[in-house]
């Protein structure tokens, strides 16, 4: 379905090209980049201690140089976004509603909230400073994975960085800390709401329309499935 990915550049150009990608398999079969990258670049076990995963580091590259929107956006899971979709996506998930507004009316809870008001107070701010700063430990509040992968689906908070440590000689190890925005912070407020003009519906016609036409056999039922909240 798609050339084998094997560079950065390899994936920001396909992104780009076709509007968006999950990372790991899923509902499509044989539309992720975990389908379609070269053996080398995938994960290949440890070496000296350190995990050889190029792209796993792909995706904080991509959210520095501001390439491609990452986030969990596709059933609950990872993947990548053009900025030319970005605000389709937007429009689409959010149905109508900034986060306040959502708020108010009764559909965001308060712990969705609670992230919300935090991260626009400090700014862009670690995992591990929120679950902190909002008692997410135990026999504190539960749930944070869900309430900030929903903030997610929803494309109000973004990640925007991963953060590694590191050992006393300057290695880095684990999987890195991620860095969460508001959307609007780090993109900007145009690439976020220039589609409010559209119904959330028309948006959804056209991001099914633009992969359509970069992978025409994509099943339009199976695609509606894939973007659905």
């Amino acid at each position: 379905m798609i050339d084998e990915i094997r560079s950065r550049e390899d994936l920001v150009e396909l992104v780009n090209e076709i509007g968006f990608l999950p990372f790991f398999s899923g509902r499509i079969e044989g539309f992720s980049l975990e389908e379609n990258i070269s053996y080398d670049a995938w994960y290949q076990g440890r070496w000296s201690g350190k995990i050889h995963w190029d792209a796993w580091d792909w995706k904080g590259q991509v959210l520095q140089n501001k390439e491609l929107v990452y986030g969990k956006f596709f059933e609950k899971k990872a993947g990548f976004i053009s900025l030319k979709l970005w605000p389709d996506f937007c429009n689409y998930r959010r149905d109508g509603y900034d986060f306040d507004a959502r708020f108010d009316d009764g559909l965001a809870p308060y712990k969705d909230k609670d992230v919300v008001d935090l991260i626009s107070g400090q700014g862009a701010i670690l995992t591990r400073e929120i679950k902190d700063s909002l008692n997410y430990k135990k026999g504190g509040n539960k749930g944070f994975e869900t309430v900030i992968t929903r903030l997610q689906m929803q494309t109000y908070v973004v990640p925007v960085n991963y953060e590694y440590s590191k050992r006393k000689n300057g290695d880095e190890y684990g999987w890195g800390n991620c860095r969460y925005d508001i959307a609007e912070n780090y993109w900007g407020d145009k690439p976020c709401r220039s589609a409010y003009k559209r119904s959330p519906e028309e948006s959804l016609d056209r991001i099914i329309k633009h992969i359509r036409k970069a992978l025409p056999k994509m099943d339009e039922d199976v695609l509606r499935k894939l973007l659905k909240e």
